[in-house]
């Protein structure tokens, strides 16, 4: 008797070949025979659980900017300081990122594809609007707290650490030496804490 396999592993094993083929072809020379030749599936099968491929790529893009706020929330979770909060964020995105860079590299593409390599109603504005706020709303309570230098607002802040944690993901991209760790983490947020100026009887930088 020939073994059943289920609709949830049929849908992951779909994903993960048109994965593969977005990250390394684009979404635009991607095509669904090659995604389903791949996956050893039937494109009815592919079609019963995606409309498209349109709907392939908006369920990983979906999937890699979910995944991530659901790593911030958990992240932000395990302190209760700005400080302890930010490293925590950036360690685990730097863990996840190492261990799915084919996902992540089709998330941050979306932010600097043309129209013409995009789905026309691909989704993930919300999302990464979403994902942002997240961040936004830390600095605002960690202003509140005192935690932070008011002279800057809560939106430049969370811009600025925003940024510099995803430079540095795109940078991973470019060279996978790039290190992502921990100490990466706790350089970057004593970077942003702390500023770049000398500081009077500062100490070694190592102990950030």
């Amino acid at each position: 008797m020939a073994a059943i396999v289920s609709h949830s592993k049929t849908r992951q094993h779909i994903l993960r070949a048109a994965l593969r083929h977005f990250a390394n072809s684009g979404y635009a020379a991607a095509s669904v025979q090659q995604i389903v030749d791949d996956a050893r599936v039937s494109k009815p099968a592919l079609y019963y659980h995606f409309k498209d491929k349109a709907g392939l790529f908006q369920a990983l893009v979906s999937e890699a900017h979910d995944k991530e706020f659901e790593l911030l929330c958990g992240a932000a979770a395990r302190s209760k300081t700005i400080r302890g909060q930010l490293v925590e964020i950036l360690a685990v995105l730097f863990d996840y990122f190492r261990e799915n860079r084919e996902l992540m590299r089709i998330a941050l593409a979306t932010m600097f594809a043309s129209p013409g390599e995009l789905p026309k109603k691909l989704r993930y504005l919300d999302r990464c609007e979403r994902n942002f706020e997240f961040i936004h709303t830390l600095m605002k309570r960690a202003l509140q707290n005192g935690e932070l230098d008011g002279r800057f607002g809560s939106r430049e802040m969370a811009f600025g650490f925003y940024g510099q944690a995803n430079v540095h993901l795109m940078a991973h991209l470019v060279t996978p030496t790039c290190r992502l760790d921990r100490r990466t983490a706790n350089r970057i947020v004593g970077l942003f804490l702390a500023g770049a100026a000398r500081k009077r009887n500062a100490g070694s930088p190592g102990k950030f």
